[in-house]
């Protein structure tokens, strides 16, 4: 296994240290392995949900920029 030293502020270690104390996690190591499980395991059902969601379409920049803009005058006449 690798090590990883990382850098915080104070108050994000203290925090960490808290769920330690509180038993929820074995150590800070423990803590960050799990925030790293649960990112990734986000990315992959979003990655999914992208595949899943149908075919994909050419993005028209100019139809897009037009309803900026007709939504910016909407806005401003408000």
């Amino acid at each position: 296994m690798a090590t990883l030293n990382i850098s915080m502020p104070d108050e994000m270690r203290e925090f960490v240290a808290a769920r330690v104390n509180i038993g929820e996690y074995q150590s800070a190591s423990d803590y960050l392995r799990d925030l790293i499980r649960h990112d990734r395991d986000e990315i992959d059902q979003m990655l999914m949900e992208g595949l899943e969601s149908g075919k994909s379409t050419p993005l028209n920049m100019s139809a897009l920029r037009e309803k900026a803009q007709a939504l910016l005058k909407t806005d401003q006449t408000r």
